[in-house]
Parts: structure tokens; C-alpha cells; sequence
């Protein structure tokens, strides 16, 4: 048979395989988070220093995804997820290559370009292979496929970095994006909407407004040295997104329908999307240091152990998919959001001596619940948001959770840097202040999902059908 446009059509199964593969190298990213003390160590560089290489990945595919899901809605999934494996291949391979922390620095831009292109249109290129009746179930199979990459890529990099150096973690994955893009010629090229022009303006004004959005946060560090960044940054994040907000509110065709807002769930499950991932980047963003400093673990042994989360959602995805047919959405998503809660307090009580056990079931409890949120999250902005603009839909959720773990590598590294210092110059000995900042960071981590409980407990989710 041969391998055209049509074949994942008349197999839609191999179809959504295919998007998997091609979306597999952005939640291997993870191995990344295994490689922090190594990089640190090889470029000679302060812990606080490696939120850089999460922010320049994070915050470009941030500020871009929203942009290109409009882009695939008009010119077709298929191209835009294409460039998305192309883009990736390449800038993987400059991150193996990086002689400085400069150069690492720009290959990360590059690849949050190529993540941004490939999230964008995942969701919708998968959804497309089914009826709208099986949306759910392709929705959690996708969602599996983004914790099997999130939970494989720290066991990998245990090897990997063990063997060989933190440069593995980037390189292994240039040959799965250029197989992935392979096999996207096997899935349906997609009919060009000619008649929608694309809202430029608004496009550059949210990419501004979520790009200084997010350097304020993280100017939030240096504050009470030099303010004046923070300011001038937090004044072109208010100009922009009032920009954006007025530009989307006044033209026809705008790259996001502000009016869908006005339904108050589907608020508060956007806004709840980034909370909730805020609230669970905790662990890949200090659960390393942790068992690099008081776990006593090989670094095998501790990729296992931060896969443990990611493996949580990888189980939650299909799960999600079959309780959808008793459970609402909104139930889901409280399910989801109090499971992480749980977790998250128990994870707060790690202390010294470490209790892996309890903090790999605490670790795998949270994936589960940020799985099944994710989920209800896909189904219902899907279920809001028009069919003809699919893109724009598994785009948002895929922003509004970048945005949130952006804003943990930040906020939650803050915390974590300000309470160490203070024990530090208490006088504590540096493991007290390490758990100092530890536990500050992760009781912020706690009360998130609480909050989401709690807001949709009001909304009266738990009796939603």
C-alpha cells in the first residue's frame, strides 16, 4: 500500500501513533531536568542559573504556540507539525554541540520554536483521524503519549548522562523527530482555509505580552537590586495585553475569541490548566537537587524515581479516556486537581533521610491527577471552542501549561532561593537551608491545586453531569 496523505485516514490508529512520535521529543525534554547538576557542574555555573535553559525552551514555545495553532487552523495541521519535527531535529543537535552556555542557551530558543510548531496542531492532527465521538478517547490517548515521553526521558538520561555526558539528553532525540517526520507524509495534507486572514497585529502583541509576562516574573529575582527591569517589563506586559485584548475585541477573524471567556468554566479551567502545572513542574524543577543531594541515589536510580510522575499521566490519559463515559469533564477536573493537592502536600514532608518509597508514590499520585486534569481540560476547551479552529483549542491548553511551567521555574525557584539564603545566614548547615528552601517552594506547590479545588467545588463541579 502505499504511504500517501491517506493511509492514516484508512488507519487512524497508526495516524494518532504518528503525531505521538513526533510530539514524544518535546515531554523527553525531561531527561533535561536529570542533566541540571551536570550541566551545572560542566559550564561551571550557581544552581539559581539553571532556570535559564528551562525558560529559553518554555518561553519561546509559550509565547508561540497560541500563534501557530491559528496558523494550522488556516494553512492545515499537517505542514505546521511538520516544520515543528524538522525545526526540532536541528536544534537538538546544536544543544549536543553547545561549546558555551550561550550557545546551549540559543540552540533551546530554536527548539521552543520547534515544540511551539508541534504542540500546536498535535491535538487537532489527532483529533481530525476520528469522529467527534471518539474525541475524548483520542484526547487521553494523547495525553499518554506525552507521559510515556515524560516519564522515559529521566530513565533515559540516567544512562545516557552515565555513560556518556549531559550532551546524550539532546542528541538521542534528533533521529526520533526526523523518523517522526518520515511518517507525517502518511497523514491527511489538510484543505487550506483561504477565506481567514491571519490577525498579525494581534499575533505580535501576544507574543509580547506573554514574553515580558513572563520576564517580569523572573525579574522578580534581582528586585531589590536592580527594580527598574521589573517595571519597565511589567509596563510592556500590561501595554500589550491591553493591546491584544482591544485588537481581539474589535476584528473579525482574531487569533483568539475573547468572548468564549464569558463562560465562567471554561475560565477557570484555562486559568486552572496553569496553575496546575505550575504547581507540578515542582518536581522535575527541584526534585533532582533533592535526590542528588539527600537521596543517596545513582543517577539511573534517581531518573526512576522522577519518572515516577510522568508515569502517572501516562497512566491517567487512557484511564481519563474510559471514565468519560460516566464522568463528566468538570468532575474530571476536580478529580484531577484534588488527587494533585494530596500529593503535593505529602511531597512537602520529604525530609532527611529520604523516603523514596513514599516519595515516588506521592510523585506518581500527582502525575495521575495532573493527567486526568489535562484531560478534562482538552475535552472541555475543545468542546467550547469551534471545530473549524481545532488548532486554536489544543493550542491554548498547551500555552496556558507552558505558562505555567515557565512561571514555576521562576516564582517557585525564587522561593526556593530566597528561604535557602535566609537559613544560610541564619547559620544553618547547608542541608537544614536546602530543606528550607525545599519546603517553602513546595507548600506554594500545595496550595495551587487547592485552590482549584476549592474554586470549582463553587462552580459545583462535583455535581456537574
Amino acid at each position: 500500500m502505499a504511504w500517501s496523505g491517506g493511509f492514516a485516514a484508512r488507519h487512524p490508529g497508526f495516524g494518532v501513533f504518528v503525531v505521538g512520535l513526533g510530539t514524544l521529543v518535546v515531554p523527553f525534554d525531561s531527561s533535561v531536568n536529570v542533566a541540571f547538576p551536570h550541566i551545572i557542574r560542566g559550564f561551571d555555573l550557581p544552581i539559581p542559573a539553571i532556570q535559564w535553559v528551562v525558560i529559553a525552551y518554555t518561553l519561546t514555545y509559550a509565547a508561540l504556540t497560541l500563534v501557530f495553532g491559528r496558523v494550522g487552523d488556516m494553512l492545515g495541521y499537517r505542514r505546521i507539525f511538520q516544520l515543528g519535527n524538522v525545526s526540532g531535529a536541528i536544534a537538538f543537535l546544536l544543544c549536543a554541540a553547545a561549546p558555551t552556555f550561550g550557545w546551549l542557551l540559543g540552540a533551546r530558543v530554536l527548539q521552543g520554536v520547534g515544540a511551539a510548531l508541534a504542540l500546536s496542531c498535535g491535538p487537532a492532527l489527532a483529533t481530525s483521524l476520528y469522529p467527534e465521538d471518539h474525541r475524548i478517547r483520542v484526547l487521553g490517548l494523547y495525553t499518554m503519549m506525552f507521559g510515556i515521553g515524560s516519564a522515559l526521558g529521566p530513565i533515559i538520561a540516567g544512562e545516557l548522562v552515565q555513560y556518556f555526558d549531559w550532551r546524550a539528553v539532546f542528541w538521542f532525540r534528533a533521529p526520533i523527530a526526523l523518523l517522526a517526520f518520515a511518517f507525517t507524509w502518511t497523514l491527511p495534507r489538510g484543505s487550506p482555509r483561504g477565506h481567514q486572514r491571519f490577525d498579525a497585529p494581534g499575533a505580535a502583541l501576544l507574543v509580547i505580552a506573554v514574553t515580558f509576562l513572563l520576564l517580569t516574573l523572573n525579574q522578580l529575582r534581582s528586585l531589590d537590586q536592580s527594580p527598574w527591569g521589573c517595571i519597565a517589563a511589567g509596563a510592556v506586559t500590561i501595554l500589550s495585553v491591553a493591546g491584544f485584548i482591544h485588537r481581539e475585541t474589535h476584528t473579525e477573524q482574531p487569533i483568539l475569541d475573547l468572548r468564549l471567556f464569558r463562560d465562567r468554566d471554561f475560565a477557570l479551567v484555562t486559568a486552572a490548566n496553569a496553575l496546575l502545572n505550575l504547581a507540578g513542574f515542582s518536581i522535575m524543577l527541584l526534585m533532582p537537587f533533592y535526590l542528588d543531594r539527600l537521596g543517596g541515589l545513582s543517577v539511573p536510580a534517581g531518573g526512576l524515581a522522577l519518572a515516577s510522575s510522568p508515569a502517572g499521566i501516562m497512566l491517567a490519559g487512557p484511564v481519563a479516556g474510559r471514565l468519560a463515559r460516566s464522568v463528566s469533564p468538570k468532575r474530571l477536573a476536580l478529580l484531577g486537581a484534588a488527587a494533585m493537592a494530596l500529593a503535593q502536600i505529602f511531597i512537602n514532608t520529604a525530609d532527611a533521610p529520604a523516603n523514596i518509597a513514599f516519595l515516588t508514590g506521592s510523585m506518581f499520585l500527582q502525575g495521575v491527577g495532573l493527567g486526568l486534569f489535562q484531560v478534562a481540560c482538552f475535552d472541555i476547551s475543545t468542546a467550547t471552542i469551534p471545530r473549524e479552529d481545532r488548532g486554536v483549542a489544543g493550542s491554548l491548553v498547551m500555552m496556558t501549561r507552558t505558562v505555567g511551567v515557565v512561571t514555576a521555574a521562576t516564582v517557585l525557584m525564587l522561593i526556593f532561593q530566597t528561604i535557602q539564603s535566609m537559613a544560610d545566614r541564619a547559620g544553618a548547615p547547608a542541608g537544614v537551608a536546602f530543606l528550607a528552601g525545599f519546603h517553602g517552594a513546595f507548600r506554594v506547590a500545595a496550595a495551587l491545586p487547592i485552590l482549584v479545588v476549592i474554586a470549582g467545588l463553587q462552580r459545583g463541579w462535583a455535581r456537574a453531569r
